[in-house]
C-alpha cells in the first residue's frame, strides 16, 4: 500500500516539475521574441512607426509569438510580445534603439607587437 502512495507522490512531483519547466521555457520564448521584435522595429524605425511595427509583428510571428504592443518614439522601439505554452501566456516587454553616445571618442586600442615577427 505504501508503494502506491510513494508512486503517486513521485508522479505529483514529476508533474509539478514539468509544469514549472514549461513556464520557464514559455517565458524565455516570449523574451526572445520580444527582443528580436524590438530589434527589428528599431532597425526599421527610420521608415516610420507603421513599417517598424509591421517588421516587429513579422519577426514575432516567426518566433511563434504574438505582438501585443508596439510603440516607436524617434529611433527607440518598445514592444511587448506574448508566447503561448500550454495554459501559460506571459507578456514580455523589450526596448531597442541606438547605443547612447557619451560625447567622447573611444580610446584607441594599443597595437601589440606580433610575436611571429620577433
Amino acid at each position: 500500500m505504501w508503494a502506491v502512495f510513494a508512486a503517486m507522490a513521485l508522479c505529483t512531483v514529476f508533474a509539478v516539475v514539468i509544469a514549472m519547466a514549461q513556464v520557464v521555457v514559455t517565458r524565455h520564448r516570449a523574451g526572445a521574441a520580444a527582443d528580436l521584435a524590438a530589434l527589428a522595429a528599431a532597425d526599421t524605425a527610420l521608415q516610420g512607426a507603421p513599417a517598424a511595427c509591421r517588421a516587429a509583428r513579422e519577426v514575432a510571428a516567426a518566433q511563434d509569438a504574438h505582438l501585443v504592443r508596439c510603440t516607436v518614439r524617434g529611433d527607440i522601439a518598445d514592444v511587448t510580445a506574448r508566447a503561448r505554452g500550454g495554459p501559460f501566456a506571459p507578456d514580455i516587454r523589450s526596448r531597442a534603439g541606438p547605443a547612447a553616445t557619451t560625447g567622447r571618442a573611444a580610446e584607441p586600442i594599443p597595437e601589440r607587437a606580433d610575436p611571429a615577427r620577433q
